[in-house]
């Protein structure tokens, strides 16, 4: 698509407005990108490209002086909530807004296989990014993880399908956005602090399924409803019988036969099986045997930050979920542990209570330690049920985390929410853990 001689703002100087950008400059158009941020918070490194590619950067207060109207339409990215300044001066005068995820698409020719859901999709992005390369289908992991689509189309390498991942807040501006196979792995209440219900929440995911048709596939979890969907169904469950790919016996079962045992794979969790049989399915959609994807997925190895076993110290382990941003992955994180807790959870108060997770709580922890903004909520919400305690840091809550926990125990960091109020990301803040885990005597 051209977009010559077009004037087109690009609201968001992060990674993926970044990419929009370029691929805007390179197809013609005038591009301006537009952050209310300070200059001095953005990354140096990108806004210096952005300028060099004669691409006009405004941050601070003076990106939201600008005529929206000197503007033909808007891209925003999915870091950008639609209610800022920024982005609401432009939907008010009914400046046309696509997202970033939208822009990519519409530069590609190459069927999409898009993942969604609330937990686990980096982890099933790159088990199907793996497995398909390593069957002979050549794809990238891409979206919501590692390149933007708007980086991907703009370099034009040859692909057989694209891996996707796709948040709730990239699929908020869809429009034509069209995956071939859609997966929606689970979903719990999250980002309440942007959405104003947990029912808007789930209708922003469920665009995933918007443009599809019955030619189409959707691979779901057989505990969630899609009566009203087009596309073909294929479902999966690890905690019923009534699904195409099932657990039975400590196996993954389709059509009656095991296809795969998870103890053989590097994943562990209820959760994980789960992302394999996903993956399994659309596998199985491209025409993949089961006896080809078996060994990558056997070969994978996860990402730090999703119940990593950090260290084992005095017959404690530590281990590091700080991936765990919401309730769903802390519940899935304590129900993968065998023995006693002492759990270190708090962040950023994202809008919701941790009231759901009291009895699994009270039945697997023995001792938390609560950090940052939402600390004092935690601990009223889980009061009578656990001992509790507020650390002034990280570091003091890994002390106090090594003083309590005994032989046998585990000391399980499950944030339960996001990192801003304290870190740049649940990376930095899986990090920073581990490195106090590392400095910790034996």
């Amino acid at each position: 698509m051209s977009y010559e001689n077009q004037n087109v703002a690009v609201l968001g100087a992060g990674l993926s407005g970044t990419a929009a950008a370029l691929l805007l400059k390179e197809e013609g158009a005038h591009v301006t990108v537009l952050d209310d941020a300070e200059e001095k918070n953005l990354l140096k490194s990108s806004i210096e490209n952005l300028r060099t590619q004669g691409i006009r950067v405004v941050c601070g207060a003076e990106a939201t002086k600008l005529a929206p109207a000197s503007y033909q339409f808007a891209v925003l990215s999915p870091g950008i909530d639609p209610t800022t300044q920024l982005a609401s001066d432009f939907l008010s005068r009914k400046i046309d807004i696509i997202g970033e995820l939208e822009l990519g698409w519409r530069a590609i020719d190459v069927p999409v296989i898009a993942v969604t859901g609330t937990n686990g999709k980096t982890t099933t992005t790159e088990l199907l990014a793996q497995m398909l390369n390593a069957c002979g289908q050549r794809t990238i992991a891409c979206g919501n993880i590692g390149k933007p689509l708007s980086e991907v189309a703009r370099e034009r390498e040859i692909y057989d399908v694209l891996t996707v991942e796709v948040s709730s807040f990239q699929l908020e501006t869809i429009r034509t956005f069209h995956p071939s196979i859609a997966i929606w792995l689970n979903f719990a209440p999250d980002h309440l602090d942007r959405y104003r219900s947990v029912g808007e929440y789930r209708a922003a995911k469920l665009r995933a399924f918007e443009n599809q048709t019955k030619d189409d596939v959707a691979i779901v979890n057989a505990l969630d409803n899609f009566a009203a969907i087009r596309p073909r169904q294929i479902t999966f469950s690890a905690y019923t019988h009534r699904a195409d790919f099932r657990l039975s016996e400590g196996a993954i079962v389709y059509d009656g036969k095991t296809v795969l045992r998870p103890s053989e794979t590097k994943l562990r969790g209820s959760h994980n099986v789960e992302n394999l049989m996903a993956t399994l399915a659309a596998g199985m959609v491209r025409r993949l045997s089961f006896e080809q994807m078996a060994p990558p997925l056997r070969a994978y190895e996860p990402r730090p930050h999703r119940c990593e076993l950090v260290r084992e110290i005095g017959g404690v382990d530590y281990i590091n979920d700080s991936k765990a941003t919401n309730l769903d992955a802390v519940e899935k994180a304590l129900l993968a542990q065998t023995k006693p807790v002492v759990l270190i959870a708090g962040g950023k108060d994202k809008g919701f209570t941790f009231e759901p997770l009291r009895p699994l709580v009270q039945e697997k922890v023995r001792s938390t330690i609560l950090i940052g903004e939402m600390a004092e909520r935690i601990a009223r919400d889980w009061s009578g049920a656990v001992e509790a305690e507020v650390a002034r840091s990280l570091a003091d809550a890994v002390e106090r985390a090594h003083d309590r926990a005994r032989p046998g125990d585990v000391v399980l960091f499950s944030p339960g929410t996001s990192s801003f109020d304290m870190f740049k990301s649940y990376a930095d803040r899986g990090d920073q853990f581990r490195v106090l885990v590392q400095a910790l005597p034996k």
